[in-house]
């Protein structure tokens, strides 16, 4: 499952969620985060036991800023309501699913 991150929605879908949560900070603008999206949408749609969301950093400056994100693609594995780990710039799927093992 994958869904928009907003300020509005970040604390309920991702710090008070149950489950580890994936947040991709991207933005239209950036080729690798483009190149990133098929792979995010296939995570989301595994079996990982991670949810996924995404978070527009032109749209929401203030999360942006709150997780210290100064390059895109930039990944946080979030668990427990806190940043378990971070990844920045593409990465394949394959080390995309090591990073959120070894985070789990």
């Amino acid at each position: 499952m994958e869904f928009e991150l907003t300020a509005a929605n970040f604390d309920e879908e991702v710090l008070q969620n149950s489950e580890p949560v994936l947040v991709d900070f991207f933005a239209v603008w950036c080729g690798p985060c483009m190149m990133l999206m098929p792979i995010i949408e296939d995570i989301a749609d595994s079996d990982v036991g991670v949810c996924v969301g995404r978070v527009n950093i032109d749209d929401d400056p203030e999360l942006t800023e709150k997780y210290s994100v100064m390059s895109v693609p930039t990944l946080i594995l979030f668990k427990d309501g806190k940043p378990a780990g971070r990844l920045t710039g593409y990465h394949s799927e394959d080390e995309i699913m090591n990073f959120i093992k070894s985070c789990l």
